[in-house]
């Protein structure tokens, strides 16, 4: 373990279980937080986030794999790493693990040294992909990930901030809103942003498409957008452009150069131009300069 007291939560009905892991983690100078059911995990979780959670597969009323599942749509708990513990020892208990959301899986009885040993590598993983995340929400890159099902995989943490403070309760509306983004992307008109308006008086949260970032990972970048149209809004229904054209054309009219537009919208240079090229033809311009006139004249008088 490292020098950081890492904070483990194990969950396990089993008194006997929790007592030995805790005793034999604590030894190794990590906090350790105990629950006896899912239900408390996901309370504890939401109060304080572990950098590991040790997750029996059975136990009675809500099971590791829907606990996994549940802990895996809160935005702070994405990214942190789901170790099973189970004497199920069959491929599909492996299989159900794993899909849920687990990143191991140990069987019963626990060996102390090797379940020391896997913490260890997941902490070290989990640490490097939360600086990488962290960085880029410190360049203004708020970025979230969610499967087919519109369920969160992982978020940066601004993004998971912004999702946690805004969305509450709405988190299964969000899902639906995404899935059925993802179920109709690349058909014709399907347009690359997905606004969400959590609810009155509330932020309308943007969600632009980026494409695949793994296995069944759909990467979108959010923002925030104020009450009532948004900039890429009028843009979008003054010129019939698409939600990511409209998103180069503000760009454009704020002076930024293709390069600054594709580091800030994750594009390469030649995409954005290719981009431009339509915001052109749409606009009826020849160059960017004319078509950043054009969008500063709409936004600085709607009318």
């Amino acid at each position: 373990m490292s020098a950081r007291r890492d904070t483990v939560l194990v969950v396990d009905d089993s008194p006997e279980t929790l007592s030995f892991l805790t005793d034999a983690l604590e030894d190794t100078g990590v906090v350790v937080l105990v629950a006896t059911s899912g239900q408390q995990a996901i309370a504890i979780a939401g109060r304080a986030t572990p950098d590991v959670i040790l997750l029996d597969a059975v136990m009675p009323e809500m099971d590791g794999f829907a606990t996994c599942r549940r802990l895996k749509a809160m935005p702070a708990v994405a990214d942190v790493p789901v170790i099973f513990m189970t004497g199920l020892t069959d491929t599909e208990h492996v299989v159900r693990g794993l899909t849920s959301g687990g990143v191991d899986y140990l069987t019963k009885p626990i060996s102390i040294d090797e379940l020391k040993a896997r913490i260890r590598v997941h902490l070290a993983n989990a640490r490097a992909s939360r600086g990488a995340r962290m960085a880029l929400d410190a360049a203004g890159r708020h970025l979230l990930a969610v499967d087919a099902s519109g369920g969160l995989a992982w978020a940066t943490p601004e993004a998971g901030r912004l999702i946690e403070e805004l969305v509450g309760e709405r988190s299964a509306a969000l899902a639906s809103k995404l899935a059925a983004f993802i179920a109709e992307r690349g058909r014709s008109g399907t347009p690359e942003t997905v606004d969400f308006n959590p609810g009155d008086d509330t932020p309308t949260l943007q969600f632009s498409y980026l494409g695949l970032s793994g296995v069944d990972e759909y990467l979108f970048r959010l923002s925030r957008a104020e009450v009532g149209a948004t900039a890429e809004e009028a843009l979008r229904s003054a010129f019939g452009l698409t939600g990511r054209e409209a998103e180069v054309l503000l760009w454009i009219s704020r002076g930024k150069t293709n390069r600054d537009i594709g580091d800030i919208l994750g594009l390469s240079p030649r995409t954005v131009n290719k981009h431009l090229e339509q915001v052109f033809a749409k606009l009826g311009v020849e160059n960017r300069a004319s078509a950043a006139i054009k969008a500063t004249r709409l936004l600085l008088d709607p009318d």
